[in-house]
């Protein structure tokens, strides 16, 4: 039983040019790449995970109000208010949203003076909403 066992492969992977490679060890590696393993499977890399990635949206640029949105949406899971995208539950966790709400409190205060009217704005008006919930749900 122990014939039919197979080792583990070590490749060296590191970047040479094609001189500097012997001819020997370039023609087995390229022989053991075209040959499939049992099963039929070829030892490319694995694609079932590519395949997820290709469906699904992609995500939205990183900008500055991106990031607030993602903080408030992040308020909203912990305040009730929408749920919780990986238990599809509505259940509030008060401590994590008054911790994200003063996360956007600090944020606040470390980026007076240098944002925009809109990003301001959207900021003030984005705390004035989640402190309001917080106090219903608080009360």
């Amino acid at each position: 039983m122990a014939a039919e066992e197979k080792g583990f492969v070590v490749k060296d992977r590191r970047a040479f040019s094609a001189e500097a490679r012997p001819a020997a060890e370039a023609r087995a590696e390229d022989r053991e790449e075209k040959r499939p393993e049992e099963g039929g499977e070829s030892r490319g890399p694995a694609t079932g995970g590519d395949e997820a990635r290709k469906e699904a949206p992609p995500l939205p640029q990183i900008t500055f109000p991106t990031f607030i949105a993602s903080l408030n949406a992040s308020a909203l899971v912990h305040l009730g208010v929408i749920e919780d995208p990986t238990s599809g539950k509505a259940e509030a966790n008060l401590p994590m949203a008054k911790q994200t709400i003063d996360l956007l409190s600090l944020i606040q205060e470390k980026t007076a003076g240098n944002l925009t009217a809109e990003e301001e704005t959207m900021l003030k008006s984005i705390l004035y909403d989640l402190r309001i919930l917080y106090v219903k749900q608080k009360g």
